[in-house]
């Protein structure tokens, strides 16, 4: 429970999450100390667009360093959608593959991930991992300063990923890879293919990377609609999710994505 002196940031949720002077504090979880450790490999690395890991305080939790700015909600505000933001994204995300490079996991590491077993299992992404990466760009976790991305904070989800698996699920937010319906009312109407390439080539990815990026959208966005099902049988914030809109939306972005991937894919080629 927060005190007098702490600022409640989230609560209802995945975890909840307060503010003490310039640091956040929350409850530690089973991968509480690898998330700290790869935040701390990014700073030594010259990453500074992630909070600090600050260890744990004495009421046992987590501390991290608080990152000000703005933090836009669904459906995002015009100002976030436009296509500066986007390759600002873009190449954030580099500088973050970049600084994650080569880091490799302590002894027993433990990456996070959302709950319940998907039935079919999920189809895998990639053959071998190349980093460690956020793997979850909503912009919930993106902060904002005078109208440009700084900084990715949550690192929950961080685990072993490729470049361009890392990179779609930023596209899947910000492009966005998502049904016309689902979309900030800035992006509804827009052709998202010039969006998704211009942001590819922020980013600086090779042509056989560039080859890659429509059948992992696709495969992800197949994925989701499992993960997200499974997870709603086992949690009951999930479950929320789900019943109020999350069900259809997920199946809404698999058949767009995979009515436009042809599209998408001869854009990139």
């Amino acid at each position: 429970m927060a005190t007098d002196e702490e600022e409640v940031l989230a609560v209802g949720g995945v975890t909840d999450v307060v503010r003490l002077g310039a640091t956040v504090r929350r409850p530690v979880r089973p991968f509480t100390a690898t998330v700290q450790a790869y935040l701390r490999h990014l700073r030594e690395r010259g990453f500074d667009a992630a909070p600090e890991a600050l260890g744990v305080d004495d009421q046992g939790r987590e501390v991290l360093s608080f990152v000000p700015g703005d933090v836009p909600v669904d459906p995002l505000p015009d100002d976030v959608t436009t296509d500066a933001v986007l390759l600002d994204l873009a190449r954030l995300v580099r500088r973050l593959h970049d600084a994650a490079e080569g880091w490799a996991p302590p002894p027993g590491a433990v990456f996070g991930s959302i709950p319940g077993t998907p039935d079919p299992p999920l189809e895998p992404l990639f053959e071998a991992p190349e980093l460690v990466s956020h793997q979850d760009y909503c912009p919930g976790n993106v902060v904002f300063r005078d109208g440009r991305p700084v900084a990715f904070i949550d690192f929950d989800l961080a685990r072993p990923t490729t470049r361009v698996a890392d990179l779609v699920n930023l596209l899947h937010w910000w492009a966005p890879l998502r049904d016309p319906v689902d979309r900030a009312p800035a992006l509804a109407d827009v052709d998202v293919v010039p969006r998704v390439l211009a942001a590819v080539e922020a980013y600086g990815l090779t042509a056989a990377q560039r080859a890659q990026v429509v059948p992992v959208a696709v495969r992800r966005a197949r994925n989701v609609v499992h993960a997200m099902r499974a997870a709603a049988d086992v949690d009951p914030v999930f479950r929320r999710w789900w019943e109020t809109g999350t069900a259809e939306e997920v199946v809404r972005t698999r058949d767009w994505l995979a009515a436009e991937a042809p599209r998408l894919a001869e854009a990139l080629a």
